[in-house]
């Protein structure tokens, strides 16, 4: 690895960790008005912003980038508006409370568990903007400094929303700016620094198309770097032999109203009964921009299209037996992120939900809905799918924290108020 580039980030690390302290003591009322501040500034000075994102756009254009990962990329005022509104909510959602009294242990002691900040967390993620402002508004929420490093096609919108944003609100707060960093290096090698500083950045935030994220994964491993990896998506959607076909084309139009994102529809299960009466309907539906790929396969079955830029608006199609082989070709032969099943037979939404094991099930519902934002109300920072206990599913400023347990006179917990 280029030294410089590994001291670039180390040094961005020792940064945020001389920082982070500020936000660690900091109370909530706070931390929440940095959030505030984020939104403000998003709402009422986009201009530096949507400069700087026209410049990536325009460089992205020039380099050949894929329609669907243009549509990433681009921000306008309405997708600043609505990552102010996200911002705002999470400023008003309660925080976690930093001690939980577990049990009397005797002899005039209690047992406690407390929340920690981690420290300082790195994240890596694609060129999506406002992945910039969900990261570090997290971050701030939890309380920890960090070291983000975003995909080179968004590393001027990203400079801008560290700079007009996420910098000065934090300042204005009473904050130390300092504690959450961008690394503003283009190349591979700085997304290698981050995930080789187990010293300085104990965990990292993996997000990204599969390959890399799953190489980056590995080599934190080896490093010594914890990771929360969001390397693999796409959805599911079982059309059961009892589903109600309005429901089930409008799912499969829902599911696809952006292609470039992780929880889009992308393997269509139809029950054997009702393939071929449905294959042309589907094909219609989903009309000449989305390519169809049925049976028999070039591909293995749950081969994510978002991933492909030059096949991005593909789903494949395949014929199964009933909602167990559904749940099972979705458990072995997809990333287990997400599936859902179409029916208006409780028995088989229980089958179905039963034998499926990955990180969100649906039931007659998009699995679009797999996001921190749309279930929790609150924004994440990525989606872990591990198959191991730990934060699975949308993470959260919720799931950034360490737990302590302490052991404590029982008549004393009120001097630590104090």
């Amino acid at each position: 690895m280029d030294q410089d580039v590994n001291e670039v980030v180390a040094a961005a690390a020792r940064s945020a960790r001389a920082a982070a302290g500020s936000l660690a003591a900091a109370p909530a009322k706070t931390i929440d008005e940095a959030l505030r501040g984020m939104a403000r500034r998003l709402a009422t000075g986009p201009d530096a912003i949507l400069e700087a994102n026209r410049a990536d756009v325009a460089r992205a254009e020039a380099d050949g980038m894929s329609g669907g990962l243009l549509d990433r990329l681009r921000l306008d005022a309405a997708r600043l508006a609505g990552m102010a509104e996200q911002l705002t909510i999470l400023a008003d959602v309660e925080p976690e409370p930093a001690r939980r009294t577990v049990r009397e242990l005797g002899n005039g002691l209690i047992l406690q568990e407390w929340r920690r900040p981690v420290g300082v967390i790195g994240a890596n993620y694609e060129a999506r903007p406002n992945v910039t402002v969900d990261v570090a508004s997290q971050l701030i929420k939890s309380q920890n400094g960090g070291v983000l490093r975003t995909g080179s096609a968004a590393l001027a919108s990203a400079i801008a929303l560290m700079d007009e944003v996420v910098a000065p609100s934090l300042a204005e707060a009473g904050l130390d700016p300092a504690a959450v960093q961008l690394i503003r290096a283009r190349g591979r090698e700085t997304a290698d620094a981050l995930v080789a500083q187990p010293g300085l950045i104990p965990l990292v935030i993996l997000r990204g198309s599969g390959e890399s994220t799953r190489q980056l994964a590995e080599k934190a491993a080896l490093q010594g770097v914890r990771t929360l990896a969001h390397a693999d998506g796409g959805g599911v959607l079982y059309i059961d032999a009892a589903a109600d076909l309005d429901k089930a084309f409008a799912l499969i139009t829902a599911g696809l109203d952006r292609l470039g994102v992780c929880n889009r529809l992308n393997l269509l299960l139809i029950h054997r009964s009702r393939y071929d009466a449905l294959l042309p309907r589907v094909t219609e539906a989903v009309g000449p921009a989305i390519a169809v790929s049925p049976p028999p396969h070039a591909h293995p079955l749950g081969y994510e299209w978002a991933l492909d830029s030059d096949r991005e608006a593909t789903i494949t199609l395949a014929p199964v037996d009933g909602p167990l082989d559904a749940a099972r070709l979705a458990n072995e032969e997809t990333s287990g992120l997400a599936a859902g099943i179409v029916t208006e037979d409780a028995g088989a939404a229980r089958e179905f939900l039963g034998a499926y094991a990955g990180t969100g099930a649906f039931w007659n519902a998009t699995t679009r809905l797999l996001d921190g934002f749309k279930l929790l109300n609150v924004p994440e920072t990525g989606i872990n799918i591990d198959r191991v206990p730990g934060p699975r599913g949308p993470v959260t400023f919720r799931d950034l924290s360490l737990r302590q347990y302490a052991v404590l006179p029982a008549d004393r917990l009120a001097d630590l108020d104090q």
